[in-house]
């Protein structure tokens, strides 16, 4: 089903320094399990790369990108995860595992972002 294209404001920082952050509206993806943000962005905010991953891309193709780890803030809500190190034209890219890890779902009736009453711990 397809719901349109749904944005949130979303704040990165550097898990470290924390103090430098990276602010913009993020396409929410449930499509997208790790996070995405452009290359020049992270760099500047202080998330160093991790390691690499092999990512398939929305047209099929398999792509290798840098992540690092960062804290990701958006809805009220804090957790931390992999974000990926995305061309500098990149939209930033919210994925599903930043939703779930705070129990914000996609309510596809009324084609918002919803809290759960409880994270799932099942």
């Amino acid at each position: 089903m397809t719901i349109g294209l749904m944005h949130v404001t979303v704040t990165l920082r550097a898990m470290k320094t924390g103090k430098r952050f990276y602010q913009a509206d993020f396409l929410v993806d449930t499509g997208a399990t790790d996070t995405l943000a452009p290359r020049s962005e992270l760099k500047k905010i202080g998330v160093q790369p991790a390691g690499k991953m092999v990512y398939e891309l929305a047209d099929g193709t398999l792509q290798e990108y840098d992540f690092g780890l960062a804290q990701i803030e958006f809805m009220g809500e804090i957790t931390a995860g992999r974000v990926i190190f995305g061309p500098d034209d990149a939209e930033p890219i919210l994925g599903v595992t930043a939703l779930e890890s705070v129990g914000i779902v996609i309510d596809p009736t009324n084609k918002t972002l919803k809290r759960l009453p409880a994270v799932p711990l099942k």
